[in-house]
């Protein structure tokens, strides 16, 4: 009976993990080639999860392929980017993807001096979002990945002595029918999960003070959001689901690492807190003063940490009373977990997980405009972004001083960027992974692989699904004598 159940949860798991893959947004770039005249033309180019695209702007470069260390796995020691004499047009890399992670290649390029650098792919496909299992918020310059076949064709003009002449373009990315930027932030509260969690906050604390004024100026409307999902209905009833979910079974997270905190939280306890700054938002929204989120979820974050046994109500309570909000108000809003019902404010989140604009399937999320952003996570880099969305006469002055310029100062004294060494990319070099968040998921045979390309089968799991997969993976473990994936 228990490995009937095992296997029915996690047929479900996947069944639906798959669904959401199948809506995977791959936001793309146009990249122009201006010369030779064989390839010229406009292509489409995605748009990597990590890097600071140039929103707003362009790039004009020639393309360089190296002659060795074509993948980008090692350090440039041929490459000499950085020797190029002052005035030079900018260096655009290209390399081959397979191998290691994407985040390697780019900063192997960067560290060599290119300004942005191109992934062709090593298989004929649509187009895919580069991503990758660790946030590493030091990676500064744009990543694109483009066909093979585009790959193939520049190739095949540099190796005929001719000089490749390319235009990316991020300067109609934003769209802005009515000068006010609209932008969604879906996250959890769950803030101690590891660098994922540690990138989500930091930027909620640096990026706080930027994103009142832009809201209290009129500039902006700020919307944040909670990813859920639901328990299948003949496994409410289960451990893992009375565990996780609220509402009789109707809204779900996955539960905190076990054995971390001294306190075991679930992902009830999760949900819950989700709920109350879901709540808290739509009631200080009531009141006029939507901005107050930000200072609550900052101060959550500090004051009630899971690892001094704080993330709880009476914590969050004492809060939301410095904050002169109606806490009546906002205990009315959540309303009773344990209930047979749905709740309202819960289930417009799940609602709002599906769209035209592409399903929010990863968490976090930012959506600028119902455009996927792409890139590093960190302030100047995401206020850039929506810079990028007004028109050049109607910019708050924010962009302009405390904007995208002045946000680019040096990495290694800023606070969020959670800047690493180089020494902290060592340990990619022997390792042999390639993720990507793709449009649709596809699963190959495993044996026999001497290196582990995690794009072919899924996407890296997120907070979403960390639960499921973890028991699915050990209740796979028992059946079969050896880990699936």
């Amino acid at each position: 009976m228990g490995e009937k159940f095992g296997l029915m949860i996690c047929v479900w798991m996947i069944l639906l993990w798959g669904k959401c893959l199948g809506r995977f947004v791959v936001e793309k770039n146009s990249l122009k080639l201006i010369s030779p005249e064989s390839i010229k033309g406009v292509y489409e180019s995605a748009i990597g999860n990590f890097g600071v695209p140039q929103y707003g702007g362009n790039l004009v470069g020639i393309v360089v392929y190296p002659k060795q260390n074509q993948r980008a796995c090692k350090s440039f020691d041929d490459l000499a980017i950085s020797k190029f004499r002052p005035g030079a047009l900018p260096i655009i890399v290209l390399v081959d993807r397979g191998d290691c992670f994407f985040t390697l290649k780019a900063w192997n390029a960067q560290i060599a001096g290119a300004a942005a650098i191109l992934v062709a792919d090593n298989r004929d496909e649509p187009l895919i979002t580069m991503d990758t299992p660790d946030y590493l918020q030091n990676i500064t310059i744009p990543s694109v990945l483009i066909s093979k076949s585009l790959g193939d064709g520049i190739k095949k003009e540099l190796s005929r002595g001719e000089m490749v002449n390319m235009n990316l373009d991020w300067t109609k990315f934003f769209p802005n029918p009515d000068q006010s930027i609209e932008y969604e932030f879906w996250m959890s509260s769950h803030y101690e999960c590891g660098p994922k969690c540690d990138n989500q906050i930091e930027f909620v604390k640096n990026f706080k003070g930027v994103a009142k004024r832009l809201e209290q100026e009129g500039y902006t409307q700020f919307t944040p959001h909670y990813i859920t999902w639901y328990c299948p209905e003949p496994f409410i009833l289960s451990k893992q689901c009375r565990s996780q979910c609220i509402n009789h079974g109707r809204y779900c997270a996955a539960d905190p690492k076990q054995g971390y905190f001294d306190q075991d939280y679930t992902g009830k306890d999760v949900v819950i807190e989700n709920l109350r700054q879901a709540c808290l938002f739509k009631v200080a929204s009531d009141s006029g003063m939507p901005w107050l989120w930000w200072d609550y979820v900052t101060d959550f974050a500090i004051r009630c940490p899971m690892k001094e046994n704080k993330y709880n109500k009476e914590c969050a309570d004492q809060i939301i009373r410095s904050l002169g909000l109606d806490l009546t108000k906002i205990d009315q809003c959540i309303g009773d977990p344990k209930a047979d019902v749905n709740n309202r404010v819960l289930q417009a989140e799940q609602d709002a997980q599906i769209s035209s604009r592409g399903d929010v399937t990863i968490s976090p999320t930012l959506l600028i405009n119902n455009r996927h952003y792409r890139g590093n996570l960190c302030k100047g880099a995401v206020l850039k972004a929506i810079c990028a969305g007004f028109q050049e006469t109607a910019m708050p002055a924010v962009c302009f001083g405390e904007g995208s310029e002045a946000n680019y100062e040096s990495l290694e004294n800023r606070d969020d960027t959670a800047v690493r060494t180089e020494t902290n990319y060592k340990h990619l070099q022997n390792k042999y992974y390639d993720t990507a968040g793709r449009t649709e998921a596809t699963y190959e045979p495993m044996e026999n692989q001497n290196k582990y390309d995690s794009a072919v089968r899924t996407e890296t799991p997120t907070l979403l699904f960390e639960g499921l997969v973890s028991y699915c993976r050990k209740f796979l473990h028992m059946i079969f004598s050896k880990p699936l994936f």
